[in-house]
């Protein structure tokens, strides 16, 4: 008899233990999702929706900005940061009217994502004005006519930007070379060059 009572005793006991251990588990699991539901709350809206944030600098100025990882240089120059001065035209990386000045060299920003951009400095055309007062070189584009439609203008300037800064007095063959990248659907391509010596002697 004493032994049923105490066989009975410890079965209650462990059946008890096992009631308290599962709402213990219960009780745990509810905490976990809220604590991941925090976490995700404490994202920003812009990581949550699946963008990545970017730091850099454009013209001299430090930009943090979340995009989304598609997101090219060119997009976020025009659509994010409003510096519509650098253009889009065939936009596969071919005709330079996109080309800025990343870290010192002359690149096409519709041909790289701005991901890649991360920690680097950009220079626009935007970036050459000194307040309202033209940079050399857009002065000489405007003496030499280096510009008929004006559409791959801006292009052709940081091209010869990137020029310039590496060869301040450039050859002939020097200057057809750095601006071989850059195509001129008005055929302005005496005119540039002229725009490009005159820049040099300006500088």
């Amino acid at each position: 008899m004493n032994n049923n009572k105490t066989s009975r005793r410890k079965f209650i006991k462990n059946l008890g233990s096992g009631v308290i251990g599962s709402g213990i588990i219960l009780k745990t699991i509810p905490a976990k999702a809220a604590q991941e539901k925090e976490k995700t709350a404490t994202l920003s809206p812009e990581l949550q929706a699946g963008k990545i944030k970017i730091s850099l600098k454009v013209n001299n100025k430090p930009i943090s900005i979340a995009v989304e990882p598609q997101t090219t240089l060119v997009e976020l120059l025009r659509d994010h940061l409003q510096l519509t001065g650098t253009k889009i035209s065939c936009n596969q990386g071919e005709c330079g009217a996109c080309t800025v000045i990343l870290d010192g060299k002359a690149v096409y920003s519709c041909h790289m994502l701005a991901a890649d951009a991360h920690g680097k400095s950009v220079l626009t055309i935007e970036g050459l004005l000194d307040g309202e007062k033209l940079h050399p070189i857009q002065e000489a584009f405007i003496e030499k006519d280096g510009f008929q439609c004006g559409f791959c203008t801006p292009g052709q300037i940081m091209s010869a930007f990137a020029l310039l800064m590496e060869h301040p007095n450039p050859t002939d063959e020097q200057i057809d070379q750095a601006m071989s990248g850059n195509l001129c659907r008005c055929a302005a391509y005496p005119n540039i060059k002229e725009s490009v010596k005159t820049a040099s002697l300006k500088m």
